[in-house]
């Protein structure tokens, strides 16, 4: 295949870092954003020109939209944009205080949909793209005391869902990734924890005692990423790890099912 060049959100560790890694490695350009440059300055050495790369805190707006027109004034077309750029809020819904559920905002939902808008007219400017967001398991599945971080997930779910209808004419193609447990060092560094509340001590104890260890590899979630770039159609939406599946299968078909249920109950308020 044919060397592109990607922007990514958020290289400094996790997923951002391993698919900065991977596509440097098979010689793609890469314009790598994160909050601390000098994070990536191994890669800096070691590839470059293949690395352009700039400050960027997400939950900024003007500080978004400028370092897509830098890059894409210093790199010319852009094939791939990733939004990776985000973090978990960890907390039963009325743990967190408010300044906690903005910053969530700010950075996972409007950073992300701030990123995509800012990048659109490059893409069309080109005649197409690819933007990639970065959701979760948790964009199709639920789960307590992270309710907050699902919430952001389901936004960037929707978002896309519209932005895909949008955009299918121009050329331009949309994937949602959606990651279950990797192994990365997501769990402490990517991770704002709410004030526990004791009557939720139960239920958290208890739901903490059955989390089972990530299954899934980072470095093989970036070259799942590579290739659904690559493909002739890319998917609209992206199960990486068989926890992902199980879990987005299970609410998906118990979704459907109250779905039916209603089938005939829905009509009764349609004009006579």
């Amino acid at each position: 295949m044919a060397s592109k060049t990607w922007f990514i959100t958020g290289t400094s560790t996790g997923f951002g870092r391993a698919l900065t890694e991977e596509l440097l490695a098979r010689g793609d350009r890469v314009a790598a954003t994160l909050r601390r440059p000098a994070a990536i300055d191994d890669l800096a050495a070691r590839y470059g020109g293949l690395l352009w790369r700039a400050g960027l805190d997400v939950s900024k707006p003007a500080q978004v939209r400028q370092v897509v027109d830098d890059a894409f004034a210093a790199l010319g077309r852009i094939d791939v944009v990733v939004s990776n750029a985000g973090y978990s809020l960890v907390g039963a819904a009325e743990e967190p205080t408010d300044a906690q559920v903005e910053r969530q905002l700010d950075t996972n939902v409007l950073g992300s949909m701030t990123l995509a808008r800012a990048a659109l007219p490059h893409l069309r400017g080109q005649g197409g793209g690819h933007l990639i967001q970065l959701s979760s398991i948790g964009g199709q599945a639920a789960f307590p005391f992270v309710s907050i971080y699902n919430a952001t997930k389901w936004a960037m779910e929707g978002f896309y869902e519209a932005l895909a209808q949008e955009v299918a004419g121009l050329g331009i193609a949309t994937t949602l990734v959606e990651p279950g447990g990797f192994r990365t060092d997501a769990n402490n560094r990517s991770v704002d924890a709410a004030p526990a509340l004791p009557v939720y001590a139960e239920l958290r104890e208890r739901l903490l005692g059955n989390f089972a260890e990530p299954v899934g590899d980072p470095a093989r979630l970036a070259t799942a990423v590579i290739a659904a770039a690559e493909a002739e159609q890319p998917p609209r939406r992206l199960l990486l790890g068989s926890d992902a599946y199980a879990a987005v299968h299970a609410s998906l078909t118990a979704r459907l099912h109250e779905t039916e249920a209603q089938k005939e109950s829905a009509s009764r308020t349609d004009h006579a």
